[in-house]
């Protein structure tokens, strides 16, 4: 793709299996965005789940990604049709929605995230169609061939229909929501060997289906051992995961050379 950068490129390099790399932001604001998008990281995961994101914020920080040269992705907090309107209307790269744990819930993501042979509501007038400068045709095409579509599968029920639910043509990807099959199995810990097992289970049924997955690690030996396992997609913490971690630091550093003396 001539003159692709990581946000128009981002389903392309997704769906190719590309090594990728994102963070959740939770702080509604522009600035972390910029910060992350400048480092380098190919993608932001705006969260309207887990923080107290809206409309009006949301726009602010997907033009900031564009910005930034990164992908914004927006988690959002109702998976229906209005709220994923919405952020694509506002320019997001793509979509994640949590507890898609059926092929009902499936197909209805997807049919809000696409144009031909979906159901999304037409307008050009808006960020993703250039305010007008986009034709009708033109902004479906480049739409249709350029958004994500990324179901969480974080529920043990979405387990009795993975092949099903992975099985619906225009799902992208997949992401295995962790933390909330440790809640839900009653597991000891992320890493435990039961919920290793669930995600080797939903990686290989992704293998099958010849869609990607993604997940969070914590660090880069987990990033290998999920490699291996079959993921290609990786958040890493988040916006105020790595403000709290570098704070707690310096405040560490500077606190010990003052009782030093």
């Amino acid at each position: 793709m001539m003159g692709a950068t990581k946000e128009s490129g981002f389903r392309q390099r997704l769906l190719a299996g590309e090594h990728l790399v994102g963070t959740f932001i939770k702080t509604p604001a522009t600035h972390p965005v910029e910060i992350i998008g400048a480092v380098g990281f190919d993608f932001v995961v705006i969260d309207e789940e887990h923080a107290p994101w809206d409309r009006v914020t949301i726009d602010a920080a997907l033009l900031a990604a564009r910005a930034a040269g990164t992908a914004g992705i927006v988690r959002v907090a109702e998976p229906n049709a209005a709220k994923i309107l919405a952020v694509l209307d506002d320019g997001a790269a793509g979509i994640l929605v949590p507890h898609v744990s059926s092929e009902a819930k499936a197909r209805e993501i997807v049919a809000a995230c696409r144009y031909r042979g979906g159901r999304r509501g037409f307008s050009n007038t808006t960020r993703a169609g250039g305010f007008g400068a986009s034709g009708i045709w033109e902004h479906v095409e480049a739409q249709d061939s350029s958004i994500v579509c990324i179901a969480m599968i974080e529920d043990p029920e979405a387990l009795d229909e993975i092949d099903a639910i992975l099985s619906v043509e225009g799902l992208d990807a997949i992401f295995i929501g962790r933390a909330d099959l440790t809640a839900a199995y009653g597991a000891p810990a992320m890493d435990s060997a039961e919920i290793i097992e669930v995600c080797e289970r939903i990686m290989a049924a992704a293998q099958r289906a010849g869609k990607p997955t993604a997940l969070m690690a914590g660090t880069a030996e987990e990033v290998k051992r999920f490699r291996k396992m079959g993921a290609t997609a990786f958040i890493v913490a988040s916006d105020q995961g790595f403000m709290r971690q570098a704070a707690a630091r310096a405040y560490a550093e500077i606190a010990a050379a003052g009782s030093s003396n």
